[in-house]
């Protein structure tokens, strides 16, 4: 949900997602100078709690040696930018944020007039749409200080929280199979995770009517040999349809399709691979549609793949059942599957990304295809924002636009200023190790915003050769927020560490800037017309018609 307000020359919208408010803030000419930051308190209606909010960085003048790791409160140590996320918000929960701006100086803060908002959290599991994102941040502060760096996988608590209900949605997604009334069809690359094939076990022991396609395709790098000593030692074989043919492809699809009475009435989708690495290590979505011809045209999917096709058979089909969407888009749900006859479908998604007029999000772990590069190459008067596992090849092209936005996955691997803890590498995971989504989001805070999701890593591969399915959802505005949310979340954490590991080996000088300013010149660059920090106020301000009306 978004909401607004306005006060004596400062406005705030907030864009809430399911477990992230994000709060645009604005100042006027009247109410810039001698502004220090903002102080952000929170009442939580739904737990009868409320506290002032807390950050990282501190006023040199008040506090030189903040303990490393630890937090301050923001009505002492404000927030010195025009937007500002709360990460600690919990799903479906009534908050009021309190927005204060700080004037005068570090040891002798002034509070101006207070600007005050209601935000109603997102449901995670409420809706047509059903969207559930693990943490992805194993290197993190916060882990850091609650686990104290010690390996997840020896502790079960830091892996519920790593989760953050992704686990919990998938066994209960399963779990709706509660008698011979329903069925279970599913498409799965990587299938290790032992309490989600001991899930599948006992869903076929009540429904009997369980079938499983995973990739069988032996070969380097495959996870054919893991995949099926769990499917062995489960004791799960019966219910298992291997995918053998094409061998130097991939069947890299991960959904589940539930039915009812023989009809198909939901779909799980999303880029979480039945893994441990894919629950709990690098970022994963799980995105379940509660729609019957969505999961009518999973389910028509599974049964293209059910006889183990080759692509030249199953290329033409797919582009039949799932053909390139038109332009302009229309809104609701489009499912894409693969593979295709050619990348024509890759060409569509550049389309798609190239009409947008407010701002792109697009994660990707393997690099930037060419022909998604060669758009954000192109000279665009708004901010892009790119999230990657790792630069990859087309990487100096991405950089060409100076308005693109990018942060790459990192953790801190050393104390930096002793402000911040050294962090924890993500050893539940090996080929990726933090950014596993596939998504991009164009223009998500508009009135018709486009959200693509699902298992292809928008390559010549994943279009062409492989086993993908996506999803085109246009103009729902709560999937966008909760996307976006949980993009801006990422980008944020990963952008810092990407800054500070580069400050890590400057000179003091240099490292002082990790310190509040003492006065209001942190916010000059956000007042230059066409700097990056200006597009970002302008990005994520209250728009000015629905200001005035407050």
């Amino acid at each position: 949900m978004r909401s607004g307000q306005t006060n004596s020359g400062v406005s705030v919208q907030a864009i809430a997602g399911s477990h992230v408010v994000m709060l645009g803030m604005d100042a006027d000419e009247e109410a810039r100078p001698g502004l220090l930051g903002f102080a952000v308190h929170r009442a939580d209606h739904t737990e009868d709690e409320q506290y002032w909010l807390r950050g990282l960085r501190t006023f040199q003048e008040t506090s030189p040696h903040p303990v490393p790791g630890g937090l301050v409160s923001t009505l002492e140590h404000p927030v010195q930018d025009f937007l500002w996320s709360d990460f600690t918000a919990k799903p479906d929960h009534h908050y009021t944020y309190r927005i204060v701006p700080l004037y005068d100086r570090p040891k002798s803060l002034r509070q101006g007039p207070a600007v005050e908002l209601e935000v109603h959290t997102e449901s995670e599991s409420a809706g047509q749409h059903a969207v559930f994102f693990n943490r992805g941040v194993i290197g993190s502060q916060a882990y850091a200080r609650k686990f104290g760096n010690q390996d997840p996988g020896q502790d079960p608590a830091a892996l519920r929280w790593l989760s953050r209900g992704l686990e919990e949605a998938m066994i209960g997604f399963l779990r709706q199979a509660q008698d011979e009334s329903f069925a279970i069809r599913a498409a799965v690359y990587e299938f290790t995770y032992e309490p989600v094939l001991r899930e599948f076990q006992s869903a076929a022991e009540r429904c009997r009517d369980v079938r499983i396609i995973y990739d069988a395709r032996p070969g380097p790098n495959k996870p054919v040999a893991a995949s099926d000593r769990m499917i062995d030692e489960v004791g799960i074989r019966d219910l298992m349809v291997p995918r053998k043919t094409n061998l130097s492809f991939i069947a890299h699809n991960k959904f589940i399709v539930l039915l009812k009475d023989g009809a198909p009435v939901e779909v799980w989708t999303g880029s979480t691979n039945l893994t441990l690495s894919g629950l709990f290590g690098h970022s994963n979505v799980g995105h379940i549609v509660r729609d019957q011809g969505a999961a009518r045209a999973f389910l028509d999917y599974w049964s293209r793949l059910e006889n183990d096709p080759a692509a030249t058979t199953l290329r033409p089909a797919n582009a039949a059942a799932s053909p390139n969407p038109p332009v302009p888009l229309p809104a609701g749900i489009l499912p894409i599957f693969s593979p295709r006859p050619n990348t024509s479908m890759l060409d569509a998604y550049a389309g798609i990304m190239d009409r947008a007029r407010q701002t792109v999000c697009f994660t990707a772990a393997f690099g930037v295809n060419q022909t998604l590069a060669a758009v954000f190459a192109e000279d665009k008067p708004f901010l892009r924002f790119l999230l990657l596992e790792k630069p990859g090849e087309t990487f100096d092209q991405l950089t060409e636009d100076r308005d693109n936005q990018i942060a790459i996955g990192a953790f801190l691997k050393d104390d930096f200023l002793s402000r911040w803890v050294r962090e924890k590498e993500n050893t539940l995971s090996r080929h990726v190790k933090f950014i596993h989504t596939k998504y991009m989001l164009v223009d998500p805070l508009s009135e018709d915003p486009i959200v693509i999701s699902g298992s292809a890593n928008f390559s010549v591969a994943s279009t062409k050769d492989n086993d993908e399915n996506m999803l085109i959802i246009q103009g729902d505005k709560r999937v966008a927020d909760m996307y976006l949310g949980e993009f801006m979340r990422l980008f944020t954490h990963f952008r810092f560490r990407n800054i500070a590991n580069r400050q890590a080996s400057a000179d003091p000088a240099e490292r002082e800037r990790a310190f509040l300013a003492p006065n209001d010149s942190w916010t000059d660059p956000f007042y230059q017309p066409d700097s990056t920090r200006f597009k970002q106020r302008e990005l994520f301000r209250l728009p000015a018609a629905v200001g005035a009306g407050l």
